[in-house]
């Protein structure tokens, strides 16, 4: 068990370092003029952002890499849940095929980053970090829309994958909704946020619970009520927070649907099969977490 005095708590819940965020900041900029010079963007409808950790202003030091988006917009990828009406438009038979997409942003950062760029994975192309700047994954990816009845959309990105298959992402409703909830909250939300990543990272080098994604601790804390962080203190807050992570996964995923926890998009469940984490190793860290921190 450790011994986490209150002072400790609030300085987790601070932003990364003025010169980590430098670092990140410079990162993004030197990929958004990779893309930019790259012939085969010019005259193409696409866009660069920051998604994730960094771009929600929730990544700590231990994880401070930025995660930045190459959004192909020449096509649309959909999915109609609309049973009234048709949208799925003319076929595309234009030259940005998911491999043309993957194959030009890696072709453009290698140009810009010469010897630093790893492609062996399936979704991101990693750019690796020197002393100006940290660790990036660039994801190419296509717009996408989902239609439902009543003339209701949910816009997000497909993600092709090297080794088949896609998945979508929701990374411009993960930002609204966190900030949304950070207003809301009185900038508590996103400040609890970085102590559970913090927490978790501490755990994880005492030796006392399995590393965890950085993303899930995000959305575990989305999942508290919001009363929760008004308490007057960071270890009430804490103590709220992981109470409720722990009592709200004991035992099987609930059936009814409104019950269900969802990732801070609102647009997946958090606990489905084929997510990197479980019911289980949440409830485990949890019950870790209360124990570690020394809470009655």
């Amino acid at each position: 068990m450790a011994t986490i005095s209150e002072d400790q708590l609030a300085g987790w819940s601070g932003p990364s370092s003025g010169t980590e965020q430098e670092k990140q900041t410079h990162t993004e900029k030197m990929i958004r003029e990779a893309i930019t010079a790259h012939g085969a963007f010019q005259g193409a409808s696409y866009s660069v952002y920051a998604k994730g950790s960094y771009a929600n202003n929730t990544n700590v030091r231990s994880d401070s890499d930025v995660d930045i988006a190459i959004e192909c917009s020449e096509v649309s990828y959909f999915d109609d849940k609309d049973p009234d009406e048709d949208h799925s438009g003319t076929p595309y038979r234009g030259i940005w095929t998911p491999e043309y997409l993957r194959s030009e942003v890696e072709a453009a950062l290698r140009a810009k980053f010469s010897g630093a760029v790893d492609s062996t994975g399936s979704t991101a192309l990693r750019v690796n970090s020197n002393t100006a700047r940290v660790d990036a994954d660039v994801v190419p990816c296509f717009s996408f829309v989902e239609y439902f009845a009543g003339g209701v959309t949910r816009e997000g990105t497909r993600v092709f994958k090297k080794s088949g298959g896609s998945t979508e992402n929701y990374s411009k409703l993960q930002l609204r909704n966190g900030t949304n909830m950070n207003k809301r909250t009185n900038t508590y939300y996103k400040k609890a946020v970085r102590i559970l990543k913090r927490l978790e990272n501490s755990m994880v080098a005492a030796g006392v619970t399995d590393e965890l994604p950085s993303y899930l601790m995000e959305c575990l804390v989305y999942n508290c009520p919001d009363e929760y962080f008004a308490r007057t203190t960071w270890r009430d807050v804490m103590q709220g927070c992981l109470a409720n992570i722990f009592n709200n996964t004991f035992g099987p995923e609930p059936t009814v649907e409104s019950e269900r926890w969802l990732e801070v998009n609102e647009a997946k469940y958090l606990f489905f099969t084929s997510q990197k984490w479980t019911r289980e190793q949440v409830h485990t860290f949890a019950g870790a977490a209360w124990t570690y921190m020394g809470l009655e």
